[in-house]
């Protein structure tokens, strides 16, 4: 979505600063919320773009002035909230939490090594038919979307070619708003001449980006 969440390309956010010898984990309550939002997942409760859309609505300020899991934190507040599995008056403490029914068990302990080993796909069987193929030259649609959006702002109304073709798979759009919307994954390839121009961008430097179906269109001067 547009929002601050989408930090792709921005500047003014100043340099990356990487810790040395930085730990998996910087407080035992980080653990706890990397265990949890796994085990919400595993149960059903929602799905890996419904998670990504609950925090991209955390409040902006709130958001830059947040570590990682502080955000993945108030993105799950904000999920079991909506979806009835906790209320504002249980995270209070002003009444006892109350036993809930996810969509399915809760996974057992010896379980998850092999499920988080494994991971998942979001691969699909079914959906719309491909409108490119590899070595078309496409343009990222310039659109702004309320809702989530797996398409970066730094890509749109720019011109790339398809590489690869990844088939079918779950439209993030969609499947964040309880939606499924199969369609074709592409790798496109933009010249970062082509993103940032030619005093910013260095010839012969392409970024590579993974696209659905919705978000191209044909180049308008492709031959």
């Amino acid at each position: 979505m547009d929002s601050i969440h989408d930090m792709g390309g921005m500047h003014g956010m100043g340099l990356v600063v990487v810790e040395d010898a930085e730990p998996v984990f910087h407080a035992e309550w980080e653990k706890r919320m990397f265990a949890m939002n796994n085990a919400i997942t595993a149960v059903g409760v929602r799905n890996l773009d419904e998670s990504r859309h609950a925090r991209e609505r955390m409040d902006p300020a709130k958001y830059l002035s947040s570590s990682y899991y502080e955000i993945w934190l108030d993105g799950l507040i904000r999920i079991l909230t909506e979806k009835g599995f906790i209320s504002e008056e249980e995270l209070s403490g002003a009444v006892a939490p109350r036993p809930v029914s996810p969509p399915r068990p809760a996974m057992k302990a010896e379980d998850v090594d092999a499920l988080m080993d494994k991971g998942g796909n979001y691969l699909a069987e079914e959906g719309k038919a491909a409108r490119f193929v590899i070595g078309d030259t496409v343009s990222a649609r310039n659109i702004h979307p309320a809702g989530h959006t797996r398409l970066p702002r730094y890509v749109r109304g720019h011109q790339g070619v398809i590489m690869d073709d990844y088939g079918l798979h779950v439209f993030p759009d969609a499947n964040a708003h309880g939606k499924c919307d199969p369609q074709h994954l592409y790798s496109v390839r933009f010249a970062s001449t082509e993103l940032w121009g030619p005093e910013d961008g260095t010839k012969g430097d392409y970024i590579y980006v993974d696209l659905w179906d919705d978000y191209l269109e044909a180049a308008r001067n492709a031959a």
